[in-house]
């Protein structure tokens, strides 16, 4: 008879216990149980507040204001992203440049949520459309380089006497073109809903469908750039939302007055439509961004954080 230690009794008797309660809740219909998951999330889910550097383009494009320093000022406001817009990168910039940018806000805790970028896609095949692919494949580049997980698209808009169906066209073709590229860099494009072409949710969902699925595709839902039928148009494009950029006013009125956002609705339509991921806010309304700006960030984490 093998003998064992007073030790190995021990495991052993463990283990025919072990064995002997999975037989008996077989026999009973059932399995050992899993582990237990913890409580659903009541609210906000995996929704992360950052600042699109575009909230204060008059500081940097007169020079008050730098990208470096608004991710220093950034950081104060505990944020976990900001949003770096390609407008305010220094002229003839390398990628050491885009690398001090990733270095700067990985040392202030926050990540790059994405960047935005100016194109056309509105344009018929030949050399002036190719020079716009070519830029939003370079723009794929930088955005690699500095980590960046999004880039913000345009269509462009529609020129005198081009059809709705060519115009489509031409953006879903231009975008399919830049989608390869984009995978291979593990960059994501999303289509804008800006300008007249896009402020239709009607047309920028048919953009969407003529590019078709794609892992790397899909849009960038601007909350205050649909035209026609807010909160609904929002809806339409949650599923297909790639990032969020977030205004605390709809559409501009041909009044020239805004309409204030429900800030409330909004948030209880990505939580209805299942969206995760970044929400930059791109504020474009009155009153000095560094007073107003903390204000908004504030009322964003409560909302989408908790």
């Amino acid at each position: 008879m093998e003998k064992h230690t007073g030790t190995e009794r021990t495991a052993l008797s463990r283990r025919n216990a072990l064995k002997r309660c999975g037989v008996a809740l077989a026999g009973a219909g059932m399995t050992a149980a899993a582990p237990a998951l913890a409580a659903p999330v009541k609210g906000p889910l995996n929704m992360r507040i950052a600042l699109a550097a575009y909230s204060f383009r008059e500081h940097l494009t007169d020079g008050r204001m730098d990208l470096f320093r608004l991710i220093d000022w950034a950081a104060k406001l505990n944020l976990s992203g900001i949003e770096l817009t390609s407008y305010y990168f220094k002229d003839g910039f390398d990628n050491k440049y885009l690398r001090e940018l990733r270095h700067r806000v990985l040392d202030n805790g926050m990540t790059i949520s994405g960047t935005a970028i100016r194109n056309n896609f509105n344009k018929p095949e030949g050399p002036g459309r190719q020079g716009q692919i070519d830029n939003v494949k370079r723009w794929i580049d930088y955005a690699a380089e500095l980590w960046a997980p999004h880039i913000r698209i345009f269509a462009g808009n529609l020129s005198d006497g081009v059809s709705r169906e060519d115009g489509i066209k031409w953006v879903a073709d231009s975008i399919r073109a830049c989608l390869d590229h984009a995978a291979e860099r593990g960059v994501n494009l999303g289509v804008e809903n800006h300008g007249s072409f896009t402020s239709d949710i009607k047309d920028h969902m048919a953009i969407v469908e003529a590019v078709g699925p794609h892992d790397w595709f899909g849009v960038n839902l601007d909350t205050g750039n649909y035209r026609f039928d807010y909160y609904n148009s929002i809806r339409q494009a949650i599923p297909y939302a790639k990032n969020v950029q977030f205004k605390v006013e709809m559409w501009v009125q041909e009044d020239g007055s805004r309409e204030k956002a429900d800030l409330h609705r909004i948030c209880d339509l990505l939580m209805e439509g299942g969206y995760k991921g970044w929400i930059a806010l791109e504020y474009e309304s009155k009153g000095d961004p560094f007073i107003e700006v903390p204000k908004k960030i504030k009322e964003m984490k409560e909302l989408f954080e908790g």
